[in-house]
């Protein structure tokens, strides 16, 4: 799907754009079709930094996390607080028949391959793809709901115990959003990290902030770095046979002793994308301190403003807003 710039005379909307390494606010027509929501509230992200960078060489509208009011659609959703899934399947193949389809070789992902994001004041998605946030939720808990399902994916893909142990590499917005995920489920966490400020988030959670970085100490590790070097540091935290979750999506290439991971025979797990639905409960049931972490906010006219406070070093949560 593509956005025409707004022609003279007719109903358009600002938008921010990303291209060549730059952002700026540009007009557009409104997206049609689907599901017509109106932003409230959205999320910078690291990969919005990352796409600003040159990841999957992107140019467009970008912003995957966000929070809205359903403006055209059925109308049982209509006027309704929404959150929404950034896969879109081609709902035909064996992968979405499974109900797979953010794995679908066709899918198109909000603000990120070939669909419009939500640094807009409207976008759209199909209403398979929606979830109503609880009255109850503020809207700078629910945007974070993308996020925190994202953490709640590597408890789907990899069985961990109530009490084990696991590392978390990283004390960026994801770092401390898996942290507290998996100390919610009943997870021992020990969080690596740079910046006591961030660490202290996890640590009234229940964390131990770890210091100096082990060799083989742990089954499960986390690489949340968000850095190239990251996966490497991970490998040589982790124990003979066991587990390391990848969330890390770096612009870079990445390379790695292949010889640490076969000869302790160290399993690797791409990690992506979760269901919303448990990191909807987890935020109505007050278990992840997002509140914490909002570092800032902008109106969505003021997206290039934004996007520099999201860069700088140390800066957590940056939101933007439909005023």
């Amino acid at each position: 799907m593509v956005l025409e710039p707004a022609a003279e005379g007719r109903q358009g909307m600002i938008a921010a754009y990303l291209e060549g390494g730059g952002v700026s606010v540009r007009k557009f027509q409104q997206p049609k079709g689907q599901v017509l929501i109106r932003m409230t509230t959205a999320g910078i992200c690291n990969t919005d930094l990352e796409l600003k960078a040159g990841y999957y060489g992107f140019a467009g509208i970008p912003g995957h996390e966000f929070v809205g009011v359903v403006e055209n659609g059925p109308a049982e959703w209509m006027g309704k607080r929404v959150v929404g899934e950034i896969n879109l399947g081609c709902g035909k193949c064996d992968w979405c028949r499974d109900a797979m389809g953010r794995h679908c070789p066709k899918r198109t992902v909000l603000g990120i391959v070939k669909h419009p994001g939500a640094f807009a004041e409207y976008l759209t998605l199909p209403v398979e793809n929606l979830l109503a946030v609880p009255r109850s939720m503020p809207d700078e808990v629910a945007v974070f709901t993308e996020p925190v399902a994202a953490a709640c994916e590597i408890l789907e893909q990899v069985r961990i115990p109530k009490g084990g142990e696991v590392a978390v590499l990283g004390d960026g917005k994801l770092g401390l959003l898996i942290g507290q995920v998996l100390l919610a489920n009943g997870i021992q966490v020990h969080q690596f990290g740079r910046h006591a400020e961030k660490l202290r988030i996890v640590k009234r959670r229940g964390a131990v902030i770890g210091g100096k970085i082990p060799r083989a100490r742990f089954r499960w590790v986390v690489d949340a770095t968000g850095s190239a070097e990251g996966l490497a540091t991970a490998v040589q935290m982790c124990r003979a046979r066991g587990t390391v979750i990848m969330k890390s999506t770096v612009h870079e290439r990445v390379g790695i002793d292949m010889a640490a991971v076969i000869v302790p025979e160290i399993t690797l797990v791409g990690s992506r994308c979760g269901r919303f639905g448990p990191a909807l409960r987890l935020l109505q049931a007050g278990k992840i301190d997002v509140e914490s972490m909002i570092h800032g906010d902008f109106p969505l006219g003021d997206a290039v403003a934004g996007f520099a406070r999201a860069a700088e070093k140390g800066t957590l949560k940056i939101l933007l807003r439909n005023r």
